[in-house]
């Protein structure tokens, strides 16, 4: 059996991911619940759960504290929030699965089958060291990110990453290191994530990071020649987007 923890204020939640459990995964057994950071840390070190169910906001401290504070390491986790951009935004760009308040069924499913899938203790601790990382940076905004590829874990400052090109549902990043990474998510996935952080969707198949771009060549329709010298297309609709910006420099 594996061992589950639920971390969690509000008893009608713990009880609703008890439910879905019992009913989806009979693999599963909740080991014990806990609404607080103390009562949390104590049963987790009581009972050594291989999965965590941690709310983000607790009454005595933050579900991270808990994690901080075990000598046990717990290396499947997911994450349960509000809607909470900047924790949200964390939780997205260190790779761990969440799922939102109000519960829905779907996507804890969902959550529970990746998390499952996790089976690397080095691979946990990376993606912790980046969550706590970008959820503790004083600078607004996040600086570092999580990509999994089929045998690596990857960790990069999003400052270093000069674009990104999709090709079906992979998608190949490029930094300013020479590094190529290529990962086994849309890049759609990656422009609602680095958007908000001055990178820009030019194309159906690229996105840059807007502080790259060399210049902006006019010829056989325009395109923007970046700082490593690749020729990115810039579409129709994209183009008044792209010239504005460039006339505010």
């Amino acid at each position: 059996m594996i061992k589950a923890i639920i971390v969690d204020d509000e008893i009608h939640a713990q009880n609703a991911i008890e439910s879905i459990l019992k009913s989806q995964f009979p693999e599963i057994e909740v080991s014990a619940k806990a609404e607080t950071v103390r009562s949390a840390v104590e049963s987790i070190q009581k009972y050594e759960p291989e999965l965590l169910f941690l709310d983000i906001d607790l009454p005595d401290g933050k579900g991270f504290d808990i994690l901080k504070q075990l000598d046990y390491k717990v290396y499947k986790v997911i994450f349960i929030t509000a809607h909470q951009e900047y924790a949200i935004q964390a939780i997205k760009f260190s790779a761990f699965d969440y799922i939102l308040k109000p519960l829905n069924p779907v996507e804890l499913i969902n959550a529970v089958k990746n998390a499952l899938q996790e089976c690397s203790a080095e691979h946990y601790k990376l993606k912790l060291d980046t969550f706590l990382n970008n959820f503790n940076s004083a600078t607004p905004g996040i600086k570092k990110m999580v990509l999994k590829t089929s045998d690596k874990i990857h960790i990069l400052d999003v400052k270093d990453i000069i674009r990104c090109e999709s090709e079906n549902t992979y998608t190949t990043f490029y930094t300013n290191t020479g590094t190529k990474i290529l990962v086994s998510k849309p890049i759609k996935k990656y422009e609602e994530m680095l958007c908000p952080l001055g990178f820009m969707r030019t194309h159906q198949s690229h996105l840059i990071n807007l502080n790259y771009i060399s210049y902006f060549d006019k010829q056989l329709g325009g395109s923007i020649v970046m700082t490593d010298n690749s020729c990115i297309p810039v579409s129709t609709q994209k183009r008044a987007v792209l010239m504005e910006y460039l006339d505010s420099l």
